[in-house]
């Protein structure tokens, strides 16, 4: 045996016996006649002490960093204790000493605080994996995926495997295509999820599905995005709505208990117009209010053009801010017309402390104008109404990113707090201006809501869908939906989405055969497991640290240096 215990397992209670311990080499330090080495596996720290008269002395100063050793000697209670270490009430008189594998010097420090920066430990991934900070997310991860597969085994759920060589469809994100060997000029795509396999699925008679897979989508990539991800896949046969999302809160409540001990409360529901309406978004953060506030006839009338030709003048209020000076305006001003934002300007009003109102357009509006406008706001003494104006979505949007940012620099967005919610009633197309045509809001297998049947028709921009998304502290981690499960429905689908029959036939006809053979109503829902990951265990959307191998924001693996070229004698058995 290697070693009888971890590095991280070690307490007062194994003094005085004798322990054998293998690791890598944190760091060592002679102090002339004595010598402290700190042993590491992914289990925590040891520290292992020589004494100069040692005969191992001389072999223990030779130590470099990420040597891998293996060590056997007594446990003794330490003279000088660590608190910052678990195992910082002991240490080990080392007695034997094997020199498992040499190192050469790492390109960056394996520590918690480390001096590499992202591509270099990119690079060398597999020793920023070492890092406690790193491996411990991954450990987690693995916690959160036992926790979910736990619950779904609980609930009565097959886990089944889908295919990863399938046809290219190309309605929603770009696909990763793969080449076919032994069908030269054609391509197998990867998928961007299951959704027809676990709806074939349930048309098979398999109930309750669910699946951690892998997706592939050839998107431009940021923070919570990259072009391989995993997913947490699942579909239920004979259900509606509301079981849907029984089923699936109860889910998430599960894994934030077993893993943080934090029991969630029930989530509240918001349709996505009402999110739009008073958070400029479809996943607002709620863990703050500062609600968006429409407030284009209170302001209209005076002359202002920038409001009076205005589709839409929004305002929020940031409590206590009344005394932000000139720079902190112009700050915030300079930061809304980022092209990032696209706003043309901010407007703002001081509700004094003292009763009174100024705001940067003073020339057109009177005190008793502003007062108005602050009380059609909630605005308090001690306040500042700021104001965004011009075409309804691109401010809305604006207003709603302003909001965030407040909400930021104010500390209100607290990362020990979770606000869970679930976003209903999504339109069920949106209109794509470059392609004059409609597209699907979520995907092309998605329902809608029966009392919109006439619309379809008459007006199908105006249709919502079954469909509905969980969100936490302005993160969307999952969407789903109620599927269409009848033939013509599907078609009906199709066509909105300027699909011809041919085209519709060639591209999916295998579900729409399997639409006639007895489809049973069914809905599910996917939730973007590594975001899932990074929102319980830290509160933050940032996916890469809990992915062992990610790629990075070019979509390049900077380890393998991938992509890259092929040889050429495969190129010609493909046919390329």
């Amino acid at each position: 045996m290697y070693r009888t215990h971890t590095c991280g397992e070690l307490r007062k209670e194994h003094s005085g016996k004798t322990i054998t311990l293998a690791g890598w080499v944190q760091g060592v330090r002679d102090l002339g006649n004595l010598i402290f080495i700190d042993l590491r596996d992914r289990y925590g720290i040891t520290q292992l002490f020589f004494d100069k008269s040692s005969p191992l002395a001389e072999s223990a100063k030779q130590l470099g960093r990420e040597y891998v050793i293996q060590v056997t000697g007594t446990i003794r209670e330490r003279s000088s204790k660590n608190a910052q270490l678990e195992t910082g009430d002991i240490e080990m008189l080392v007695e034997q000493l094997t020199v498992l594998n040499e190192s050469k010097t790492p390109p960056f420090t394996i520590e918690d605080v480390t001096d590499g920066g992202d591509d270099l430990r990119m690079r060398y991934r597999y020793l920023d994996l070492r890092r406690s900070v790193v491996n411990k997310n991954l450990l987690h991860r693995h916690r959160v995926a036992q926790a979910v597969r736990e619950f779904m085994d609980g609930q009565g759920f097959a886990d089944v495997e889908t295919p990863f060589l399938i046809k290219s469809t190309p309605e929603g994100a770009r696909d990763f295509v793969v080449p076919s060997r032994l069908n030269q000029g054609q391509f197998y795509a990867l998928p961007q999820s299951p959704q027809t396999f676990k709806q074939l699925l349930m048309v098979a008679g398999f109930d309750k599905y669910y699946q951690i897979t892998r997706c592939f989508r050839d998107e431009d990539l940021r923070a919570d995005r990259q072009p391989e991800f995993t997913q947490i896949d699942c579909e239920m046969a004979f259900v509606e709505q509301e079981d849907v999302l029984q089923m699936f809160e109860g889910m998430v409540k599960h894994v934030f208990q077993k893993v943080r001990g934090i029991e969630l409360e029930n989530f509240p529901r918001m349709s996505y117009a009402d999110c739009l309406k008073y958070y400029g978004n479809d996943k607002p953060d709620l863990r703050f209010g500062m609600k968006l506030i429409d407030v284009k006839e209170t302001v209209s009338g005076k002359n202002f053009k920038v409001f009076d030709d205005a589709e839409y003048v929004v305002a929020i209020v940031a409590e206590g801010c009344s005394e932000y000076t000139r720079k902190q305006t112009d700050e915030l001003t300079d930061w809304v017309k980022r092209p990032q934002i696209g706003a043309g300007g901010l407007v703002f009003i001081k509700c004094g402390v003292d009763g009174s109102y100024k705001s940067s357009v003073d020339k057109f509006y009177s005190a008793d104008d502003l007062k108005k406008i602050a009380k059609h706001c909630n605005a308090k003494a001690g306040d500042l109404v700021l104001i965004l104006s011009g075409a309804l979505n691109k401010t809305r949007k604006a207003a709603g990113e302003l909001r965030l940012e407040l909400g930021a620099r104010l500390g209100l967005r607290k990362v020990d707090d979770y606000k869970p919610l679930w976003v209903l009633d999504f339109p069920l197309l949106e209109w794509d201006e470059e392609d004059n045509r409609f597209n699907a809001m979520h995907h092309p297998f998605t329902s809608w809501k029966k009392e919109d049947n006439e619309l379809i028709n008459t007006n199908p921009g105006a249709v919502r869908a079954n469909a509905y998304d969980v969100v936490i502290n302005g993160v969307e981690l999952s969407s789903g939906s109620i599927r269409i499960h009848n033939r013509a429905q599907q078609e009906k689908m199709f066509s909105l989405l300027g699909l011809t029959n041919e085209e519709a036939q060639y591209k999916f006809g295998f579900i729409l055969n399997a639409f006639e053979y007895g489809a049973p109503p069914h809905g599910g829902i996917a939730f973007g497991f590594d975001r899932f990951c990074s929102i319980v265990i830290s509160n933050l959307d940032y996916i890469r640290d809990f992915i062992a191998f990610p790629k990075n924001n070019s979509g390049r693996d900077m380890m393998l240096d991938a992509p890259s070229d092929i040889d050429a004698r495969l190129k010609k058995e493909l046919g390329l």
